[in-house]
């Protein structure tokens, strides 16, 4: 990412955020549709799962426990801790799922956040402008994703 991209990607988010356009949702999945269509091949970067964790939730884990013939008490001792906010998370990076060739193992049977990760074809577009803030600094589609709508805001 070019070195003051950060302080432009903060000064956008704000504007939007003051001028909460009424197509913000359909112009952000124009956006991410047309980036990972045309310009961002996950599996040449996985950086979001080679340096964070997505959100366990019951489901997530009830998942992927019987995925991996396990009991749901296993799966959380043997991958996942209790953060601060009281929500499961990996116990350690890169994912232990994630393969050398940046494939996933469990892909089928992955948590609601890996799916919808980087969350930038949303509904209420307008109360995520943060996180995608934060993802830019991750996920190079996100950084792409808010160069198309400086072009269209």
């Amino acid at each position: 990412m070019k070195k003051g991209s950060n302080l432009d990607n903060d000064k956008f988010i704000k504007q939007l955020k003051k001028r909460k356009p009424k197509d913000l949702d359909q112009k952000f999945a124009e956006a991410n549709d047309e980036v990972f269509a045309n310009e961002i091949d996950c599996l040449t970067c996985a950086n979001c799962c080679k340096t964070t964790s997505p959100m366990f939730f019951d489901k997530d884990i009830e998942r992927l426990a019987s995925h991996l013939k396990l009991k749901p008490g296993d799966f959380i001792e043997q991958y996942l801790f209790l953060d601060t906010d009281g929500i499961y998370a990996l116990k350690s990076s890169p994912c232990p799922f994630l393969g050398n060739d940046n494939y996933c193992a469990v892909y089928e049977h992955r948590p609601k956040a890996c799916r919808e990760y980087p969350h930038t074809n949303h509904r209420k577009m307008i109360t995520k402008l943060n996180l995608a803030l934060k993802n830019t600094e991750i996920c190079p589609a996100v950084e792409k994703i808010l160069e198309k709508l400086r072009q269209v805001y």
